[in-house]
């Protein structure tokens, strides 16, 4: 059989772009790799009826209210701030940082007026490059050195397993800092959780009579088998061209659920452990839905250097080669026959609203 488009991959970005294909009257084949659909979205209710994310804790947040109504159209949201605490020093303290979180570090009372110049006053006695050349400059010139050292040094050596010298500054310049007492983790307009979770929202988005989707597929398999006039590829750039430039490098996760006879295990859906501890954060998912249980499920985080493909790595060397695939990519959309979207396949930190987003825009540029 040919299909107008060949999807690779059933996460948001293909799923996005495999709806609005078939709503514009294109025959769609999804193939996933993996064997179930919404990729790292991907969630299940486990024996104690807590919806878990198999991948590690997902929020939707945005600004875009196009987005939002998009996804409004396959699912209901249940209202939901994010909010986090970081471990130090024997407290559990409000992060990203705000008024409150310094007042209890440095035991003052101070206003929320006065936040603004202590920070430029912290910032004022440390050594950073201007412009920030690294993550640590990005921090430092935000916070100053004491907050960086409390908050950031150890938990990033942790995550990434490199000197925060050797990060890009563009992984940074994403932290907020708040000069008031705003505890949420996301200041966007638009916030929540799919009511039924992320795996009924892909379901819902790929029930169209257009879409085809045929799991535990591998793409490069039937690649040279499938009739088609356009590829929309969602998986990792550097494996589409044959690893001709050299391997991208990804960071994984190895993710421990451990479930606990009691209401709550910790007193915010995310605990970080920048410090302490093998792990990085804890994520307890019934904050999230609000379901009721007499048990808890809690994740625990361990960083680690290969497997599932989670975090693109942003340093001068990966750049370096991702702007020689993208040279290569740029040259196949002109041509219309190949199209590249998301995290893995354009090598980039994304969101789920702007992958979300980005689909669109792409899917704008296939049809016209």
């Amino acid at each position: 059989m040919k299909y107008d488009v060949l999807i690779a991959g059933a996460g948001l970005a293909g799923s996005t772009a495999a709806r609005l294909l078939a709503e514009n009257n294109k025959k769609v084949l999804i193939v996933e790799r993996l064997n179930h659909i919404a990729g790292h979205c991907y969630d299940f209710k486990n024996k104690h009826g807590i919806t878990v994310h198999k991948y590690g804790p997902h929020i939707l947040h945005t600004d875009m209210a196009e987005v939002w109504e998009f996804l409004k159209r396959f699912t209901q949201i249940r209202p939901y701030e994010h909010r986090v605490l970081s471990s130090v020093n024997g407290m559990l303290l409000p992060f990203p940082i705000n008024r409150d979180t310094i007042a209890r570090l440095y035991d003052i009372d101070i206003p929320c007026e006065q936040v603004k110049d202590f920070l430029k006053q912290e910032v004022g006695k440390a050594r950073f490059s201007d412009p920030p050349r690294n993550f640590r400059d990005q921090v430092v010139s935000q916070v100053g050195q004491r907050l960086y050292d409390t908050f950031y040094r150890n938990y990033t050596i942790k995550q990434w397993q490199k000197k925060p010298e050797q990060l890009s500054a563009e992984i940074a310049a994403r932290i907020p800092v708040r000069d008031n007492t705003d505890d949420r983790y996301f200041a966007d307009e638009y916030q929540g959780i799919p009511l039924p979770g992320y795996t009924a929202l892909a379901k819902n988005m790929l029930d169209h009579p257009n879409i085809t989707v045929e799991l535990a597929t591998d793409f490069f398999k039937v690649t040279d088998h499938v009739e088609r006039d356009i590829t929309v590829f969602t998986g990792l750039l550097d494996q589409y061209f044959h690893f001709k430039y050299g391997k991208l490098e990804y960071r994984s996760l190895k993710l421990v659920f451990d479930s606990f006879s009691q209401e709550y295990y910790q007193p915010a859906a995310v605990v970080n452990y920048p410090n302490e501890h093998e792990w990085t954060r804890i994520t307890e998912f019934k904050y999230f839905t609000g379901e009721s249980s007499p048990y808890t499920t809690v994740c625990f985080e361990y960083p680690k250097d290969h497997g599932e493909p989670y975090y693109v790595v942003v340093n001068r060397e990966n750049t370096r080669k991702r702007n020689k695939y993208m040279k290569e990519v740029e040259n196949l959309e002109k041509q219309g026959s190949c199209f590249f979207i998301g995290r893995l396949a354009e090598y980039k930190y994304y969101n789920m609203d702007q992958v979300i987003a980005a689909a669109m825009k792409k899917v704008d540029k296939i049809l016209s």
